[in-house]
């Protein structure tokens, strides 16, 4: 097996930027969803909310960007952020976990998302330290910790596994879908479930778990439609304790770089 596509999100939600390498830090692929975006009360929104969010394009020099972040989206001039960042440090929240502190990009920012989203109550926030954010206990160890991914630091899907989904749904149910960070072409469908560590190049990974799916598995990343797919062949297939699952978590047990074409070594 090796890799095969890396992906980075350098805002949560936003499109998908694939790259050749990345550096694997211990919170994460260094440049992934070290961004993301929340309302007034600090709470994370989405492409669950706001599906057009996977229309802005964020770029960092993970990227091949040249500034520390830069957002475009059709028919708007391209955003620039550069460190520092003047914004104030307060709290913010993923889903119903406790708040963490974070720093605001400030009114620049706020202003190139009310001009593309349509809402005036929408900020974009930095993850100034990965440290403060612990991991479910049952699947983590005390010392690791995430920006803001959902869940944990590193999602890997597998090429094949979306294929055999693919022929049970009738209809190509591309792996893009799942937002992994990264994709491999596995030599058996769902063979990733049984692992609990694996090698992508030099660098080692502990499987946390599997990845039970939400609703934004449902929205095209291309056409935004909102459709039954994947969720539906997922809960035919793929359902147990309630929930529909596809691709594993990682949590990295050492850092370096990971690029397309390593070998994939499960243990």
């Amino acid at each position: 097996m090796q890799v095969t596509a890396l992906n980075l999100h350098p805002v949560k939600s936003t499109a998908i930027r694939r790259v050749d390498s990345a550096y694997v830090g211990l919170a994460g692929l260094r440049g992934d969803r070290e961004w993301m975006i929340v309302d007034d009360a600090g709470d994370m929104v989405s492409a669950r909310e706001i599906n057009q969010l996977f229309t802005i394009v964020a770029d960092t020099p993970q990227t091949g960007g040249t500034a520390d972040l830069t957002l475009s989206a059709p028919g708007t001039e391209p955003l620039e952020i550069s460190f520092p960042y003047a914004g104030r440090l307060a709290p913010a929240r993923l889903f119903t976990r406790p708040h963490t502190q974070v720093r605001y990009a400030g009114p620049a920012a706020d202003r190139w998302l009310a001009g593309v989203l349509g809402r005036d109550d929408l900020h974009l926030v930095w993850c100034e330290d990965p440290l403060q954010r612990s991991l479910n206990p049952q699947f983590s160890r005390p010392e690791d910790h995430a920006v803001f991914q959902d869940g944990y630091p590193v999602t890997l899907a597998s090429t094949t596994s979306a294929a055999l989904l693919s022929d049970w749904a009738g209809k190509d149910l591309a792996v893009q879908r799942f937002r992994a960070n990264v994709v491999i072409d596995g030599n058996e469908a769902f063979v990733e479930d049984t692992w609990t560590s694996v090698r992508i190049g030099d660098v080692p990974f502990r499987v946390a778990k599997a990845v039970d799916r939400c609703v934004m598995t449902t929205i095209d990343p291309v056409s935004l439609d909102r459709s039954k797919e994947p969720i539906a062949t997922l809960a035919k297939h793929r359902r147990w304790d309630g929930k529909t699952w596809f691709a594993i978590h990682l949590i990295p047990d050492a850092e370096g770089e990971i690029h397309v074409g390593d070998e994939v070594t499960p243990a």
